[in-house]
């Protein structure tokens, strides 16, 4: 699911570029691939990307 995420936000970083707005983080590696699920798996492989398991809520 990270990996997935992380690509939708590459993918959304390469279509907002020329239009001056910023949102997204671009790739935090260098990749011989150019499809954004490549580069998300190397991102999270070489740790760059991480993710934090939050604690589900009491349902008392």
């Amino acid at each position: 699911i990270l990996a997935a995420k992380r690509a939708r936000e590459i993918n959304s970083y390469y279509g907002q570029l020329g239009e001056g707005r910023g949102e997204f983080v671009p790739p935090l590696v260098e990749s011989l691939g150019s499809k954004p699920l490549a580069i998300a798996m190397q991102e999270i492989a070489e740790g760059k990307v991480t993710f934090e398991r939050l604690e589900a809520p009491d349902d008392k």
